[in-house]
């Protein structure tokens, strides 16, 4: 597998203003899908290329940030030999329903990375 980037993520302090920026800036299609009560995920069609999504923050007072994602074969054991190899990991392993699981690391330089793999089919 070569762990390509699958996903990047905007987590935001103001979802509007960055689909209006984001939306006027490219030519990216974006559709506001309800995940839960109160809770609103934008998946960002690119056309070609890696896609992502953005959504409010889920930090309150953290600054807004992209976050790239990478495809992984089994999520927990990447997570586990990030974390043997000296990462941190800030969001252990958690189900996006009939998707998949990713985890969120923060690596020895203190950058940030997610692990994404997608549900079985």
């Amino acid at each position: 597998m070569a762990n390509p980037f699958v996903h990047v993520e905007l987590a935001t302090t103001d979802a509007d203003a960055a689909k209006a920026f984001y939306q006027s800036l490219f030519d990216w299609k974006l559709q506001d899908v309800e995940i839960g009560p109160g809770f609103t995920y934008t998946m960002i069609g690119v056309g070609e290329g890696t896609g992502g999504g953005l959504m409010k923050h889920p930090i309150p007072g953290a600054p807004s940030a992209w976050l790239p994602y990478v495809l992984v074969e089994d999520v927990g054991a990447a997570a586990a030999k990030a974390k043997s190899l000296g990462a941190s990991v800030v969001k252990d392993v958690t189900e996006v329903p009939n998707t998949g699981s990713f985890a969120i690391i923060i690596d020895p330089t203190g950058a940030a990375l997610g692990l994404w793999q997608p549900k079985a089919r």
